[in-house]
């Protein structure tokens, strides 16, 4: 994103958390996000829905257009009692992937019909008079009717409102706050605000229930540098910790950004990518089940939210690519697991962290030509706590790491755990991946690289990545894979950057995957000034800070014993 649509998300942001204080109060954290992120999503579709009649409004007041209404053929009561049927054509809406909306499950019917709920009216909805008891139950009857019409959406949304213990008119009030979020840009996309926002929420929700945002949120920097590495065009792919499902969405847009490409296949008329995710967390399951639904994409997260240990949704699944941020170092994850699981192929994770139990989930299921991506802690590259230095040996001595890349330090709103990203693959061999990139044989060989020095900041507190940095890390990743030149970069190592390196090479390293053990230090460059001279010059200017240091401390003395301080 361009700085102007940075400052309109971050305006966006700092609004609707500042006027929410208020609101959050009479409500913990936990249940304030059900309640915000439920009502984002009807104002969401409810523009969606807005945008839709206006555009239809325009085709039936155009004369070169199919819907057009010719004014001559009628009376003006007549034309605008055909305007009012045909704008409630359900087809017009579903043709264009906008969810259809009945009367009661339109924004301006909450916000007309809150204050009357309060004062104890009845309503009428599409001329039948129907009994609402509160605003919590007005919204649980937009929702309703939300999945009533959506078959997509049965099952997603958060019925609850009704049940939340909170004031009448503060729901109210939340109700006309939300209706001042802006879902139209003139260069952003409307569903990416959406995606925006509710990432935001869920790194501020985090925070206030105590926990890591990785959690829930992956930067966006790295969900696409992982996919840009990772090149999912077409194939089955999965996420077992999918929070929200940033992965599947940047898929999604890789697939449109490459070659005019979408992700429908013309022949089939099917989805190119078959999505499969997997989520703990209830509120982000129903997330992530919205936002693919938002974007028109099928999807596959199970029969429910559930624990990827002891409740594998997809014990079936061979995927072609994986992609993944876990929880980072996750303690206590095994309870219920059988030591003996047939995913520990690679030696059993330590009770104490999760690091390898997800790794080894994911290999599990990765298909025999797969690639898989994850995010963990740098800890995982090194430690060789309760088996773990085992488990990366045996991931090593089998071929199955593809490359290692070491990220700078905070890339993260909620967590400073310094992180780094294991590419793994089943097949190293020669061979034409789904990208159509015919690959070299790379068995034996590591690809290590150090990101550590890219980026910028890109506030006082968090660092982000520029997509020439995603794409100068992409490009040496796939010249290396092949063997020749991707956008005019031809693989070399780069001392500070990146290095090929040897099973041989690891196996000295005591299988440490630290990419800084491989790549060592950039090179300075000469600047022609000989050392002699150098080291002249800065013991001079040593011994002038010394003195400057002396007198200093001379000064501070005399001031303290004029105050009557004895030294």
């Amino acid at each position: 994103m361009n700085e102007l649509e940075q400052q309109f998300l971050k305006d966006l942001e700092k609004k609707l958390w500042n006027a929410a204080d208020k609101l959050r109060a009479t409500l913990d954290a936990a249940q304030y996000k059900h309640a915000v992120l439920g009502l984002i999503f009807v104002k969401y579709v409810s523009d969606a829905f807005s945008i839709r009649q206006d555009e239809i409004k325009a085709d039936l007041a155009n004369p070169e257009h199919e819907y057009y209404l010719d004014p001559d053929d009628f009376t003006p009561e007549e034309l605008a009692e055909e305007i009012a049927i045909e704008l409630e054509q359900r087809d017009y809406y579903t043709e264009k992937n906008v969810f259809w909306l009945p009367t009661e499950s339109r924004w301006k019917f909450l916000q007309d019909n809150g204050p009357l709920v309060i004062g104890g009216a009845d309503l009428v909805i599409d001329s039948k008079p129907k009994k609402i008891t509160s605003v919590g139950h007005l919204i649980d009857n937009a929702l309703e009717g939300i999945e009533r019409d959506n078959p997509k959406l049965k099952g997603v949304l958060n019925k609850h409102y009704a049940a939340l213990k909170i004031d009448q008119a503060k729901l109210n009030e939340l109700i006309n706050l939300i209706a001042t979020i802006p879902f139209t840009h003139k260069s952003l996309n409307s569903k990416d605000i959406l995606g925006h926002i509710y990432e935001y929420f869920l790194g501020e929700f985090a925070l206030a229930e105590g926990k890591k945002g990785g959690q829930f949120y992956t930067p966006a920097s790295i969900v696409t540098l992982i996919v840009e590495m990772i090149e999912p065009f077409e194939g089955r792919v999965y996420d077992p910790a999918m929070g929200s499902g940033g992965f599947f969405v940047q898929s999604e847009k890789f697939i449109e950004r490459y070659a005019g490409k979408n992700n429908i296949d013309p022949l089939t008329q099917k989805q190119k990518i078959s999505i499969y995710g997997q989520e703990y967390n209830y509120t982000t399951w129903q997330l992530a089940a919205m936002n693919m639904a938002i974007r028109g994409l099928d999807y596959d997260f199970g029969k429910e939210p559930a624990s990827t240990y002891t409740n594998d949704q997809h014990p079936d699944l061979r995927a072609d690519f994986i992609m993944a941020n876990p929880p980072f170092n996750m303690k206590e994850w095994d309870a219920g697991v059988d030591d003996n699981d047939p995913r520990w192929k690679y030696g059993k994770p330590p009770s104490g962290n999760a690091n390898f139990a997800w790794l080894q989930h994911m290999l599990y299921h990765l298909a025999p030509n797969g690639s898989q991506a994850l995010l963990l802690a740098n800890g995982s590259m090194s430690s060789t706590t309760n088996n773990e230095g085992e488990i990366r040996k045996n991931l090593v001595t089998n071929d199955l790491i593809e490359c290692m890349v070491a990220l700078p330090g905070q890339l993260f709103t909620n967590t400073q755990i310094p992180a780094c990203i294991w590419f793994l693959t089943n097949n190293k061999g020669e061979r034409t991946d789904k990208a159509g990139r015919k690959l070299r044989n790379r068995k034996g060989e590591v690809l290590f690289i150090d990101a550590r020095q890219l980026g910028y900041m890109k506030d006082r507190v968090l660092r982000d990545f520029t997509m020439d940095d995603i794409q100068k890390v992409a490009d040496i990743f796939h010249a290396w894979k092949m063997g020749e030149a991707v956008n005019g970069v031809a693989y070399e190592d780069q001392a500070g950057f990146c290095k090929s390196a040897s099973l041989e090479e690891i196996t000295k390293h005591d299988f440490v995957l630290t990419p800084g053990r491989y790549v060592g230090a950039a090179v300075e460059e000469d600047d022609g000034i000989p050392f002699t001279e150098k080291m002249a010059t800065l013991t001079e200017k040593l011994s002038e800070q010394f003195a400057e240091s002396a007198k200093l401390e001379a000064e501070i003395k005399q001031k303290l014993v004029g105050l009557g301080y004895e030294l």
